[in-house]
């Protein structure tokens, strides 16, 4: 059945009708408190205000505040309950409450809407404000001649393909499955991570060792270990024969991605001769130097050949070190690192003089060296195969929700 809207011709199955969100309501669409967060101290309700509702729909807790006020009752959500970004950039975000996130005060910059649970499954609703037609819908509506915003009458206009409640609820069943599964596989990451993180400290300390190596380890500065320290920095931009050649260029902003294989972007060779940019081989230890953030002083590993900008150097090791067991050391170092950064404020900088003197204590056997990287590699790649399995089902999530949620593919109910 095809349904013309606003945004163009919908076509739903049969059976299926459009609804407006506040005529899947209890009540009208009402906006939270205007109150100041304070530290959260379990005597007072937590306080959910725009920026704690991540991307995809979750509460983010990390900053958890509270709230304190005389109208707890009228402002904490209830199951069924689905809260509304309704300005700024995050205009159109939506969180539907979880027990699990505790007692929880809505802010005034959210709008809160009371699914009628009797005749709508809160998670089918939920659904519906996310997939891309409502999303080009929340871009149109939501146009100011300042910052976005969508008020609480707009986003009771917004119609949603609505199925009977028993398919409803088969669908929202459905999609909680997949949320079950990358909730699991997140829980896991993190579990694996604190795991790996505890093992990183115990292993390059030489608190624990690897079996049958009893050598004692000996005290050394980078300069020793390794045959070079390596600095780049940028052609000019004002030369655009400088760019878009074939020499991999890096900029500090990819140094998170931990083992480096990507590029920011190319450089020719003329650029290369004509700036202080150079080539740091494959295996290069990589330390950010600058950055207010937290970039400066971040440790990464250099999967293949590339030139640097001025704010990355790279420790290329000589024989005494085992270069992934080094990057290791120097992940376990980044706060000592940070601290060592010249300026005043912790607004200033590392530099080839101050890595170069960096007081390290290493195994003196090469083999021990590469036997700790190994575990620590190790459980990397187990923590990576689990990020990409959590991905992939993300993305296996987004299409069932966007094949579920317009009916284009049907369950049996």
């Amino acid at each position: 059945m095809v349904i013309t809207t606003q945004f163009g011709d919908l076509d739903i199955p049969s059976g299926w009708t459009l609804k407006p969100l506040g005529k899947c309501v209890t009540e009208k669409l009402s906006y939270g408190i205007n109150a100041p967060a304070i530290p959260y101290d379990g005597k007072h309700p937590a306080y959910i205000r725009i920026t704690d509702i991540t991307e995809d729909g979750r509460y983010d807790d990390s900053d958890r505040k509270a709230v304190f006020t005389n109208e707890r009752e009228k402002y904490t959500l209830r199951e069924g309950d689905i809260v509304l970004a309704r300005t700024g950039a995050s205009t159109g975000k939506s969180y539907l409450y979880e027990k699990r996130d505790g007692e929880l005060v809505y802010a005034g910059f959210l709008i809160k809407a009371s699914v009628d649970c009797e005749e709508y499954n809160p998670r089918f609703v939920v659904g519906q404000l996310r997939t891309p037609r409502y999303w080009r819908w929340v871009a149109a509506t939501s146009m100011r001649s300042g910052q976005p915003g969508i008020n609480g009458k707009e986003y009771s206009s917004f119609e949603i393909p609505v199925a009977s409640k028993k398919e409803q609820d088969a669908i929202a069943e459905t999609l909680s499955a997949f949320d079950t599964h990358i909730d699991n596989l997140s829980e896991l990451i993190e579990k694996k991570k604190a795991i790996r993180d505890g093992a990183l400290e115990d292993l390059v300390s030489g608190k624990t060792r690897q079996e049958g190596f009893t050598k004692e380890w000996v005290d050394a500065n980078v300069s020793e270990v390794t045959q070079d320290v390596i600095t780049g920095g940028t052609p000019s931009t004002s030369h655009p024969e400088y760019w878009g050649g074939t020499i991999p260029w890096l900029a500090s902003t990819e140094i998170h991605q931990k083992m480096l294989d990507r590029e920011t972007t190319h450089i020719t060779e003329l650029g290369l001769a004509n700036s202080s940019a150079k080539i740091a081989p494959a295996e290069s230890v990589l330390i950010a130097l600058a950055g207010q953030g937290k970039t400066r002083g971040t440790a990464a590993f250099l999967l293949r050949p590339m030139a640097l900008n001025q704010s990355l150097a790279a420790l290329v090791c000589n024989r005494k070190m085992s270069p992934k067991f080094l990057f290791y050391l120097m992940e376990s170092m980044y706060l000592p690192l940070r601290e060592l950064s010249s300026g005043d404020g912790g607004r200033g900088g590392l530099n080839k003089n101050l890595l170069k003197g960096v007081s390290i204590h290493v195994p003196t056997e090469v083999d021990e060296q590469k036997a700790i990287a190994d575990v620590l590699t190790a459980m990397d790649d187990e923590i990576t195969a689990l990020q990409e399995e959590r991905s992939k089902m993300i993305q296996i999530r987004e299409g069932a929700m966007d094949d579920l949620l317009t009916g284009r593919v049907r369950l049996s109910i």
